[in-house]
């Protein structure tokens, strides 16, 4: 695993070097497990991510529909109406501030990935790896973001129906092995790429637990993880918690894959995520001399 992270976005752009990005979550949607309803108008959800620039963020991760098990799809109109006016918004108060922060586009529409990507966002996160809309690899072709390849077994509304893996580690592995082939033949370059697992997507707790206990085996595709488990469900079936309780879990979640080379953390709660990253990487053997405030 790397000790620092570099990601290749759209225009030529370089996220990095640094030992971590966190990406904070902007969800502009009714129906979000955590956050739904928060922040649905554009305006506050823009403001909402101005803070978590504040706190630390690098990425903002802009989501118009709710991908959590059995949500209900939405049309590619109604979550365009829902991530353009804050995608402008938050790349207008970025360019204002003088951030290099970036702005991500959550969907698995090639529609609307591309009218993100037109409107300034730089990395698309896509749920789906080009399986329910196979057009998103041509926008991928086309405008070469950054780009997060996760692996989920189906559709939201029908992946958790029992998942089964003969092994979920190296069908995951064989997963990712399979898309970055297909990717980088499309025309998208290898270093734009970051992989996710998908924890909650189509698996079960005893799933999660093992490809988070085996996370160090996705090292030898050479790509950075991504890991979203902010909050996740498996905390309430792990622990018995409330969906507003689990912080505690997610930052100890945090810490220990960032122990074990993850570098790249989604997550709700950008400040509580930036000390725990930091105080990790702190104590991290041969870490770097610390050379900035969230840099070691």
């Amino acid at each position: 695993m790397q000790d620092r992270v570099l990601w290749n976005l759209t225009g030529g752009r370089v996220l990095g070097p640094a030992p971590f990005f966190v990406v904070g979550i902007v969800n502009v949607t009714p129906d979000s497990f955590f956050d739904g309803g928060h922040h649905d108008l554009a305006l506050d959800a823009v403001a909402h991510g101005l803070r978590l620039i504040r706190e630390g963020a690098m990425v903002l991760d802009v989501g118009g529909e709710s991908t959590r098990p059995y949500a209900k799809a939405v049309s590619a109109e109604q979550e365009l109406a829902r991530v353009l006016p804050v995608i402008q918004g938050l790349c207008s108060g970025i360019r204002a501030e003088g951030d290099e922060v970036a702005v991500s586009v959550d969907t698995y529409k090639a529609e609307v990935a591309a009218a993100a990507l037109q409107a300034g966002a730089s990395i698309v996160n896509d749920i789906s790896a080009c399986q329910f809309d196979p057009a998103m690899i041509d926008v991928l072709a086309q405008y070469k973001p950054g780009y997060v390849l996760m692996h989920s077994p189906g559709r939201p509304g029908r992946m958790q129906d029992a998942p089964r893996y003969a092994n979920v580690v190296d069908e995951i592995i064989a997963f990712f092995e399979k898309h970055i082939r297909l990717l980088t033949a499309a025309g998208l370059p290898e270093d734009n790429i970051v992989i996710d697992p998908g924890i909650g997507f189509g698996k079960t707790l005893e799933h999660n637990l093992q490809i988070l206990s085996s996370i160090e085996a996705f090292g030898t595709l050479g790509l950075p993880l991504f890991v979203g488990l902010s909050n996740k469900s498996m905390f309430g079936k792990l622990l018995g918690l409330e969906v507003d309780d689990r912080k505690n879990a997610t930052q100890a979640a945090i810490a220990v894959l960032a122990s074990r080379g993850v570098r790249v953390h989604r997550v709700h709660d950008v400040a509580l995520t930036m000390q725990t990253l930091t105080v990790a990487e702190a104590m991290r053997p041969g870490r770097r001399v610390l050379e900035a405030k969230g840099e070691l």
